[in-house]
């Protein structure tokens, strides 16, 4: 299976806005790695702020077309997302699904560490240090992931404890409940090489430049990630 590989260095913002048009607007399988932006808070669909985000937090607040929880991304954060045709990847347009599909993915990223998929997370050990959504349109999907290579607790606290949270938190505050992949990881270049390198050992891909996929963002698709304050 060929897949379009794009390496950006972006503002979360508009990464989201880009994703959302090779979703809708384009017909073909991609991989986007992205790593920094400018501190945010991004929230899922259906999120509410006033539930999810300190009222004195002086952060943009984003809101994406896909589901999930609410994240703080900054110049430490790495984004890796997938957009793929079911038919052609082989794997059925459904959440678990893709996320085994993942996990199986990225196993070899993390050998030793203790890497696995808890619920909706990727964790090492008991912490989690990457978190996931999705959007299923049909036959074509989208699964984005904010991996933590290091984190500000000053950001983390722009955050409200959430009304519902995974079950292996055990309530655990955010300085309990995360870790960050330097701790594991000496480089982050080489641990995004190594990202790409596992692109090339499972597809046929075809390295495309920013210019090129930003070019669809001009096509008519619905657009609905959007800033709230």
């Amino acid at each position: 299976m060929k897949i379009h590989l794009v390496h950006l260095n972006v503002p979360i913002f508009l990464q989201l806005q880009l994703e959302e048009a090779l979703l809708r607007a384009d017909k073909r399988n991609w991989c986007l790695i992205n790593h920094g932006s400018p501190p945010a808070i991004v929230m899922g669909i259906s999120g509410k702020q006033e539930q999810l985000v300190h009222p004195e937090s002086r952060l943009p607040v984003i809101r994406r077309f896909s589901g999930g929880g609410t994240v703080v991304v900054d110049e430490n954060t790495l984004f890796v997302t997938w957009i793929c045709n079911s038919k052609e990847v082989n794997v059925e347009a459904f959440p678990e699904k893709i996320h085994r599909w993942t996990e199986e993915l990225y196993k070899p990223l993390f050998v030793g560490h203790g890497f696995e998929l808890r619920e909706n997370d990727y964790v090492l050990g008991e912490r989690k240090f990457g978190g996931n959504a999705q959007y299923i349109c049909k036959d074509r999907w989208l699964h984005h992931s904010s991996l933590l290579w290091k984190f500000e607790q000053e950001h983390m606290n722009q955050l409200l404890f959430p009304p519902k949270t995974p079950k292996y938190r055990e309530h655990r505050e955010h300085s309990q409940f995360l870790c960050s992949l330097c701790e594991f990881f000496s480089c982050q270049k080489t641990f995004l090489e190594n990202l790409k390198k596992i692109c090339c050992d499972n597809f046929e891909v075809c390295s495309m430049t920013v210019e090129e996929a930003m070019e669809t963002i001009g096509q008519p698709h619905r657009k609905s990630t959007q800033i709230l304050s």
